[in-house]
């Protein structure tokens, strides 16, 4: 079985024999942030697929943060190309969890931990944390928390 480094090259190779500009260009970028994350602190090693689908996953919300910031500058074709380059890096990320799953997986957390009142916020996170990670982003996540607690 493939690695998903080793999937990111072999699209990568796939979107250049297609003159695929975004695609290409998007999947450079990914794995330029894998490497420099492979040769971070003090000796060279090969991640493993969880922790290239974290760097996949900090790509992507850097192009949704760059998209925002390029709507409210009033660049729209920036703002489309970071969607876009976005949209790429979400095939390589699990399914994200529904609003309706989010808010019953918190809502069994907050039972479990008998949690009630914004001060306890941390309590239910370190429940929900551990079974939504890569499947929710952490303001989501915040957010539906601080709503079943309010």
């Amino acid at each position: 079985m493939t690695t998903l480094k080793e999937q990111l090259q072999e699209d990568l190779t796939a979107a250049i024999k297609d003159r695929d500009e975004l695609r290409s260009s998007t999947i450079r970028l990914t794995l330029a942030a894998v490497t420099a994350e492979e040769v971070a602190g003090k000796e060279k090693r090969e991640l493993s697929d969880a922790e290239v689908l974290k760097v996949i996953t900090r790509e992507a919300k850097k192009r949704r943060e760059a998209a925002e910031a390029f709507d409210k500058g009033g660049r729209a074709e920036q703002a489309e190309r970071e969607r876009a380059e976005g949209e790429v890096l979400a095939g390589y990320l699990p399914k994200q969890l529904s609003d309706e799953e989010l808010a019953e997986i918190v809502a069994a957390a907050v039972a479990e931990s008998g949690a009630s009142g914004p001060q306890a916020m941390g309590a239910v996170m370190k429940l929900v944390k551990p079974k939504v990670d890569g499947l929710a982003e952490g303001g989501r996540v915040a957010a539906a928390v601080k709503a079943a607690l309010a």
